[in-house]
């Protein structure tokens, strides 16, 4: 047996009556080899260094969830408790989760779609899906008993790490590029957290950390806590599902960073499954998008290669802009055992994808949103996404995070005086 590695132990089921906590999730396994550890602030295996994600009781799952006990949860992340590593912990909560699935018709129209959703997830506390994340991994980092919580961030992270930290009383320090966007850095700064700029890309970023990481007792929620903190995403399918009747869309479209949202939007689907609250098997198709600038991942999938290789970040949609994506061997395969596929779009069709969407369904998307949105438009072009399927594209940030995109494109549609005849004379209404 390898230094570190111990046999996964299961926990004690909770009966239906129980709190939100974890009593299910058994332990830590290594995505490449499969060897288990016990629960620790620990993400790769000293055997392969493949990476760990949380291993659950599924069966033990089976006996006591129904969608009923889910429906008398909280409006939050947490009505999937017993989907979840970590036990819910009111210091650091801030109400993440369960946002707007919107039916985007209008969209739907112009793109010669049947039927489209949107999951609005700029409704969440900091305004982007990483509340989802930042707040399992902030409570597992409690039970964990540390203090101070850090993170390496292109931008959304860190705005949730120390807005999270700051409800819960802890000591937090992010480190950013130091060319990130400036509301970004302002809407982390606020929280009076320790922010660090950092002169070079989030690759640089990343690799600091993973330094800190070893050299400091704190938790950073994507180096150390990694494995409990992408369980976060995975609400975003059980919100779906939920949201759609307890049925799975035919296809989903969502933005490729490190590639671990992907991965955990379908590794949800699959629970959801296996724990009996969708009937059938998952033939749910996943395709994800990249900005052409830092797209290693899509160019990849392009390529019909199974090397993914680092690349220098070039582009406006800097939340994505990770040049050496720890989860992009998982996401490739991902889209392609599920028959999905992979795109990137150039920065131009970036600002368009942001307009498009505001302008056909009131939803102003970060970059990010403008990356998938531009994503969704170029499958539909390349004939990957059948026109008939129920689609639904994942919108993980909100554009007030990056008004320097869209500021050269956008303004007043005139400037009058302030008189009826001017009015009168500009609009022929």
């Amino acid at each position: 047996m390898p230094s570190g590695e111990t046999s996964v132990k299961a926990s004690k089921p909770a009966g239906a009556g129980a709190p939100l906590g974890s009593c299910f999730a058994q332990g830590l396994r290594c995505r490449d080899c499969g060897r288990e550890y016990e629960m620790a602030p620990v993400h790769f295996c000293e055997w392969c260094f493949g990476s760990l994600e949380v291993a659950y009781d599924l069966d033990a799952i089976r006996s006591v969830i129904s969608r009923e006990r889910i429906a008398s949860g909280p409006r939050s992340i947490w009505r999937y408790a017993d989907l979840l590593p970590a036990a819910y912990h009111p210091r650091v909560d801030l109400g993440t989760g369960f946002t707007p699935l919107v039916r985007a018709d209008r969209l739907a129209a112009h793109l010669g779609l049947r039927e489209l959703w949107v999951k609005d997830d700029t409704r969440n506390p900091t305004n982007s899906f990483k509340d989802r994340v930042v707040n399992v991994a902030l409570a597992k980092a409690l039970e964990f008993g540390f203090e101070t919580v850090a993170c390496a961030s292109t931008g959304n992270l860190a705005n949730s790490v120390a807005a999270h930290a700051a409800r819960g009383g802890l000591a937090s320090y992010v480190f950013v590029p130091a060319n990130l966007e400036a509301g970004k850095i302002l809407t982390t700064a606020i929280f009076a957290g320790n922010v660090v700029a950092v002169d070079g890309n989030y690759d640089d970023v990343n690799r600091l950390c993973a330094e800190l990481a070893d050299a400091f007792p704190w938790a950073f929620v994507n180096v150390n806590v990694r494995a409990f903190y992408s369980e976060g995403s995975k609400t975003l399918a059980y919100e779906t599902a939920e949201q759609l009747g307890w049925q799975l869309p035919d296809h989903i479209v969502a933005p490729m960073a490190s590639g671990s949202l992907l991965t955990k939007l379908h590794k949800g689907f699959k629970e959801l499954a296996a724990v009996g609250l969708i009937d059938g098997p998952v033939t749910t198709r996943v395709s994800g998008a990249q900005a052409a600038g830092c797209s290693p991942i899509a160019t990849a999938f392009i390529e019909q290669s199974d090397v993914i290789k680092p690349v220098k970040p070039d582009t406006i949609a800097k939340s994505l802009a990770i040049g050496n994506p720890a989860d992009g061997y998982y996401a490739l395969d991902v889209v392609r055992t599920t028959s999905g596929a992979c795109v990137a779009v150039s920065d131009d069709e970036v600002v368009e994808g942001m307009r498009l969407l505001a302008r056909t369904e009131g939803i102003f998307a970060e970059t990010a949103g403008g990356v998938t949105t531009a994503g969704l438009c170029q499958l539909v072009r390349d004939g990957v996404v059948d026109p008939d399927e129920r689609i639904v594209l994942y919108i993980t940030g909100h554009g007030l995070k990056t008004l320097d995109a869209v500021e050269p494109h956008v303004g007043p549609t005139a400037t009058i005086s302030p008189t009826l005849e001017a009015f009168k004379s500009t609009f022929a209404v």
